[in-house]
């Protein structure tokens, strides 16, 4: 069976790998097709698509963004858009220069704190990648300010915490448009993740399902079977394509590996076939 992976971080946000050793470390777990899906941009895509090429793989263009909805973090997973659109790019932007503005406010606030930290210091760490709160709790590490990443975010980072700062709100059905303008396919990412009742759930796909949303990710790495089936119910109740992917970020989540999440992932090609067929039916009606 043909195994692939539609949800993957690289260092272009807060995966560890560059895009191609992620392209390598792919064909070493045996898939044969992933998305790279880095949060709010898609900076990693030509190196990724270059190595890709030389290793006989098949990428799928992939982007990840983080949107609010009832003050909740919402992602959004796109796939297979024209991600080399000059519209687009300038639309994203947008993301970025948002979540940069957040950045700096979070750095401004610790360093009036006393805590040893400036934009100079976390560019020498990071360089000028896409910073998430990811990076903000490795610095702290290094700084040996705490002790781990779940100290980091539950003193430091956390959405209750004094150094969170709010990004512009973002809503996920302006995103879902977004994708489907530039031809690709929308997906609600990790459902189970937002906590939301069944009705709270229903009520976003209902919405979404009117913004041109395709599909839902049922198959993830922290999913019970009971987990999807529940999604996998809902997907067909709402007409979306199933999708399903690992949530790989290398190191930052060492228990989970690219293509099979914490061992029991199992994605067969047909579930990326099914998106894309999808979007086709959806295209002509």
């Amino acid at each position: 069976m043909k195994l692939i992976d539609l949800h993957t971080h690289s260092n272009c946000s807060d995966g560890t790998l560059s895009p191609a050793d992620l392209v390598k470390h792919a064909v070493e777990c045996n898939v044969t097709a992933f998305a790279l899906t880095d949060h709010d941009n898609t900076d990693g895509l030509a190196a990724a698509f270059e190595a890709a090429a030389e290793m006989n793989i098949e990428l799928v263009p992939g982007i990840e963004f983080s949107t609010e909805y009832l003050g909740t973090d919402i992602h959004i997973v796109g796939i297979d858009f024209d991600w080399k659109n000059k519209e687009f790019q300038h639309r994203i932007d947008y993301y970025r220069s948002e979540r940069e503005r957040r950045n700096q406010k979070m750095i401004d606030k610790m360093a009036a704190d006393g805590i040893d930290i400036s934009y100079g210091q976390m560019a020498e760490s990071f360089g000028e990648s896409l910073w998430t709160r990811a990076h903000f709790a490795k610095y702290l590490i290094a700084k040996s300010i705490v002790r781990d990443i779940n100290e980091a975010f539950s003193d430091y980072l956390g959405d209750n915490c004094k150094y969170f700062i709010p990004r512009e709100k973002v809503s996920p059905f302006e995103v879902v448009r977004l994708i489907r303008q530039f031809g690709g396919i929308p997906i609600l990412a990790h459902p189970f993740q937002y906590k939301f009742s069944d009705e709270t759930l229903r009520t976003l796909l209902t919405k979404l399902k009117e913004c041109g949303l395709l599909g839902m990710e049922v198959y993830y790495s922290t999913h019970t079977k009971e987990n999807c089936d529940y999604l996998l119910d809902l997907a067909n109740e709402f007409d979306l394509a199933p999708s399903g992917g690992s949530d790989f970020h290398g190191s930052n989540k060492p228990d989970i590996e690219l293509g099979s999440g914490k061992n029991n992932l199992q994605i067969p090609y047909s579930i990326l076939e099914g998106l894309r067929s999808k979007l086709q039916e959806e295209t002509k009606k």
